[in-house]
């Protein structure tokens, strides 16, 4: 019989949007980062980017015989599936962007599919590299039961020098490429815990 220990960890499937719809955005380069550099250091991590560009408006009127317009069940699906959370969005107003927001109402739509999923939030942008953004996500996940971590915080000045990211927005800086990969480790600490304590309850 095979040791527990020796066994392979789990696929742990994990759900990132980004808050930015430009295919060099720095925030889209964020999760192409953290793909990367999860199939290098975290094998059981699997990161699929959601796609929120082509949702419609949030509309009540699109919801008929207690079902969402195509895109939206697609989107609903994958955050259902997905073991945890991956949010990268810039700072738009002191807040999130709209197709953020937009995606998050969707999702949000009774049965709240966000409802107990762990969740990390990562940003690039300008002086406070898009901390407000991140701390009105947080509010906004108190009503949706999203339990984020709190640390490795990951907030990107990103104009400021040396370059964090290349002309096509794909992240280029070794230091900040270290702390997308301890933010990934402590997401997959925590949903572990979180699911422990799930099985144990």
């Amino acid at each position: 019989m095979a040791n527990a220990d020796s066994l392979p960890e789990p696929v742990m499937k994990v759900a990132a949007i980004s808050g930015s719809l430009r295919k060099s955005s720095f925030n889209r380069g964020l999760l192409r980062s953290a793909v990367e550099i999860a199939k290098e250091i975290i094998p059981h991590m699997e990161i699929e980017i959601l796609e929120i560009g082509h949702l419609p408006f949030v509309n009540t009127d699109l919801e008929v015989d207690n079902s969402f317009p195509p895109s939206v069940e697609e989107l609903r699906a994958k955050v259902l599936q997905a073991d945890c959370i991956l949010f990268a969005s810039p700072e738009y107003n002191y807040s999130v962007t709209g197709p953020l927001k937009n995606a998050i109402d969707w999702a949000s739509r009774p049965p709240n599919v966000w409802a107990d999923k762990p969740a990390a939030i990562m940003s690039a942008g300008g002086g406070f590299g898009g901390g407000l953004a991140q701390y009105h996500l947080r509010q906004i996940g108190v009503f949706l039961n999203l339990h984020f971590i709190n640390k490795p915080e990951l907030r990107v000045r990103a104009f400021e020098l040396p370059a964090k990211f290349d002309g096509d927005g794909n992240l280029v800086d070794d230091k900040v490429k270290e702390q997308v990969k301890e933010l990934l480790l402590s997401l997959s600490a925590f949903t572990r815990r979180i699911q422990n304590r799930v099985v144990l309850s």
